[in-house]
């Protein structure tokens, strides 16, 4: 009995943490109250949870030991600053297939290690052992236990309830989440600094409240953020910076991801790739991509055409009949694609193409929907505005909205007149339009990003009303880039790199073979629709080539296509590594040719839709590829009539068309 309490050792235990049945109530018949605790067994620190017995009747109590040889107060590196709880971008996991499970006694081990405590009675008083048990299931009457060894936590995320109380979210490295924990008395911060004894809990670049969590001895974090050059300023004080200005921090480090984000776009039990110097420049195989199924064209492409832009679009009204209704959209569309818009008319074309007016309306129904969509954003409007500091004060989620705002407002193009100075009246509208679209979707409520979408529509409009409904419009087609799962950015990463190996192999398996075949490093790209890598004006024209939707639905990943292309020799020349591609490809903001490469774009598109063997997997990106059915005549014919644009290229580029 000596031995058995000498191998165990109590380091951390805080009452008041528990579990929620139901996210969304907290009252007494939804809750578990429960303890959490570091225990270490043989050396070996584990993370404990287990409900309370109902006549304990102790008072809550938080404390922690020092290990052996330790002295002096530990210091905490983990308040992100702020704390609304939605993400600009989450770990990418790969999905895995559940080990199988066999019979123990009466709980079910599986052959991971991993000890389901369905059958197993909570006992607050007697130590979890051996495994990692990872969920926690509901038999009759009562709530299981958990233990998770340090060395299987992959990740941590801290964030509050809507009540205001903090909660943890723990995801194992088997990539399984752990219940919530709800931490009623506090002590999210106690037990933080007890864990940081035992493993590194590292802030990840792109979101304040997750971390990652590494031994002490881990190599990926071996490089300093200086040598990592992640921000521009070379501050090696990450963690402060977070505290300090999320905003700047994550968002303006998107294109910079570090090791930290490569890990987390990996299945977490293979945190590093086996590629030696002697393999380095060699395919990889299939196995070593994580998430990314790597697809060979198999096929020979022809020759890439040439493809010049035309002028903007400078005539509206010979496109209108009598009654103020555009007569051929599409080819206003086609127009507007192969030059964009002039800037005398951009403020009233914008309003077509982002569906705040119908294309088949007329002046007098566009009258009525400005009066109708006027009445109805003021009282969205007066929703918020009507809230008084009192009743604020109980909804921490439109406080944590209204905080974020007013930190990314005064952010935003501050360098563009319309938003300089302290006392601009477009930094009031950006806020208000903003504000209102949390009342419009409080599902999403605001995420970062959505500031650098809004400030060229308000630009453009000038206009509160126009601009509210503009950005309605545009975040009908974007809105899944910034929901919490971020499933749609993991899909348009795999939908990129499809692309790109299908027109450059070789480019993509150099990429492969220096742990950068993810293309996290395009994340920020597709994100916000490349905001940050053009000019203010090149931006406009940008957009409203791509709001046309031609030659398909997915020109912004053909668009970063191009952009890779065109750094083709620079990558594959040089001896960059990961981190130096990183650094590369983060230097090309505002040194890019925006027509360039928009030609190389649409020529891109015509190349692969003129190959007649083109991949199905390929062709579903662009919208080619139409299922074969009995009723379906030649899938060809009904490929020219859907794409138009093919027919429109310039006289030198019908020619490689056959």
């Amino acid at each position: 009995m000596d031995s058995s309490l000498e191998s165990q050792k109590l380091v951390f235990e805080k009452e008041g943490v528990y579990l929620h049945t139901h996210a969304k109530h907290s009252n007494q018949d939804t809750t578990i109250p429960g303890c959490i605790r570091i225990v270490e067994r043989g050396g070996e620190p584990a993370l404990e949870w287990s409900p309370l017995e109902e006549d304990r009747g102790r008072a809550p109590a938080v404390f922690y030991t020092k290990k052996d040889g330790e002295g002096g107060e530990e210091e905490t590196n983990f308040d992100p600053g702020y704390e609304p709880d939605w993400a600009v971008i989450s770990t990418v996991k790969k999905a895995r297939e559940h080990p199988p499970v066999r019979e123990m006694g009466t709980a079910k081990v599986n052959t991971s290690g991993t000890l389901s405590l369905c059958a197993m009675p909570p006992h607050p008083h007697v130590p979890m052992s051996g495994s990692v048990m990872n969920s926690v299931c509901r038999v009759p009457g009562q709530w299981g236990p958990f233990s998770l060894p340090l060395s299987e936590l992959y990740s941590l995320r801290r964030a509050r309830f809507s009540l205001g109380r903090n909660f943890l979210v723990l995801t194992s490295r088997g990539g399984h989440p752990l219940p919530p924990l709800h931490f009623h008395r506090g002590g999210t911060m106690d037990l933080l600094r007890a864990l940081q004894r035992y493993i590194i809990l590292a802030p990840s670049p792109v979101d304040g409240r997750l971390f990652l969590a590494y031994p002490h001895d881990s190599g990926a974090l071996s490089q300093s953020f200086d040598e990592l050059q992640l921000f521009d300023d070379g501050s090696s004080d990450l963690v402060s910076r977070f505290i300090q200005d999320p905003y700047a921090t994550t968002l303006g480090g998107f294109s910079k991801v570090t090791n930290f984000f490569r890990g987390a776009l990996r299945p977490p039990e293979s945190s590093h790739y086996g590629h030696t110097p002697q393999n380095a420049h060699g395919p990889p195989s299939a196995d070593d991509e994580p998430g990314f199924e790597l697809i060979t064209c198999g096929v020979e492409l022809g020759p890439r055409p040439q493809v010049t832009r035309g002028t903007p679009l400078d005539k509206w009204e010979e496109f209108l009949d009598m009654e103020g209704r555009v007569q051929n959209p599409q080819k206003v569309k086609e127009m507007i694609f192969r030059g964009g818009v002039s800037a005398l008319l951009r403020k009233e074309v914008w309003k077509f193409l982002l569906g705040f007016y119908p294309w088949s309306s007329t002046a007098l129904e566009r009258q009525d929907i400005m009066r109708v969509k006027t009445d109805e954003y003021f009282r969205m409007k007066v929703q918020w505005k009507s809230v008084s500091e009192e009743q604020e004060m109980r909804n921490s989620l439109l406080r944590g909205y209204r905080s974020l705002i007013e930190r990314d407002v005064s952010r935003t193009d501050r360098h563009n007149k319309f938003f300089s100075g302290n006392e601009n009246p477009g930094l009031a509208l950006l806020h208000d339009v903003l504000m209102t679209y949390c009342m419009y979707n409080f599902d999403l409520g605001y995420v970062q990003g959505m500031s650098d979408l809004l400030s060229p529509i308000l630009f453009v409009t000038q206009n509160e009303v126009e601009s509210f409904w503009c950005l309605t419009g545009f975040m009908e087609l974007v809105h899944q880039n910034f929901e919490e799962s971020q499933e749609a950015m993991k899909q348009q990463l795999l939908q990129l790199s499809i692309l790109l190996k299908a027109i450059d192999p070789e480019l993509c398996d150099y990429l492969d073979s220096q742990d950068s075949g993810s293309l996290c490093f395009c994340f920020r790209w597709l994100l916000i629709w490349f905001k940050r890598e053009f000019s203010f004006e090149d931006i406009l024209t940008l957009w409203e080539v791509m709001w046309t939707r031609l030659p398909c639905a997915n020109f912004h990943l053909l668009m970063a296509c191009a952009i890779l292309e065109s750094q083709r020799g620079e990558l594959i020349g040089s001896d960059h590594d990961f981190n130096t591609i990183l650094k590369h490809i983060n230097e090309l903001t505002m040194k890019l040719d925006l027509q360039a490469l928009l030609c190389a774009a649409e020529a891109i598109f015509l190349q692969l839709a003129a190959c007649k063997d083109l991949p199905v997997k390929v062709q579903e990106v662009l919208g080619l590829h139409v299922p074969l059915s009995p009723d379906t005549e030649d899938p060809a014919e009904d490929l020219t009539e859907e794409q138009p644009l093919i027919g429109l290229s310039q006289t030198d580029t019908t020619a490689t068309k056959s």
